[in-house]
């Protein structure tokens, strides 16, 4: 009861991924949001960024309290998925911190059910880093939308329909990484 023994017998060393995918998650109501995080975690994001969109219905009134336990998901999905990288959750971001960040990125895309050019369509980074944003309930508004266009992000579309806010970052994450020698 008071003391563990135990014996080492191999040591392994995962490398980092090539392509990092950040997800920028607006934040949902109810358990949709945790969800989120849990199949993001599940399918290799590295990061993870809560969004206060202007549609966003749900509003964090403690944001740490909030960011802790969406933290506190992806440990644990990253323990239930055997990955070695737990993805960082950073602290709620305002549209004007997402727009600070965009150059900061080989590769923006903005997910919107509007758009031209699907996310399959797209030429694929086998290295670098990915920002993926996902908008919320309600959809990512115009000026949203302008002012990520302005920073140089593509505005892209998953598919024939719409996909809800807690299932289209783990499929984004997974279209991006798929490409990927690191899914080989």
């Amino acid at each position: 009861k008071d003391w563990l023994e135990l014996q080492i017998t191999d040591i392994a060393h995962e490398p980092k991924p090539k392509l990092e995918v950040t997800v920028v998650q607006a934040i949902a109501k109810g358990e949709r949001a945790e969800l989120s995080v849990e199949l993001m975690t599940e399918v290799g994001v590295w990061q993870i960024i809560p969004w206060q969109a202007a549609h966003s219905v749900a509003r964090w009134d403690s944001s740490e309290k909030h960011r802790d336990k969406w933290a506190r998901t992806a440990r644990e999905a990253a323990k239930q998925s055997r990955r070695a990288w737990v993805p960082e959750v950073e602290k709620l971001h305002t549209t004007k911190d997402i727009q600070n960040l965009i150059p900061k990125f080989d590769a923006v895309y903005v997910l919107h059910e509007s758009a031209q050019n699907a996310l399959l369509a797209i030429p694929h980074l086998d290295s670098g880093s990915v920002l993926c944003v996902v908008g919320p309930e309600g959809g990512i508004s115009a000026d949203e939308l302008e002012i990520f266009q302005s920073e140089g992000a593509h505005i892209v579309r998953m598919g024939p329909s719409v996909l809800r806010t807690s299932t289209a970052g783990a499929v984004a994450t997974a279209v991006l990484l798929s490409k990927t020698t690191d899914w080989l």
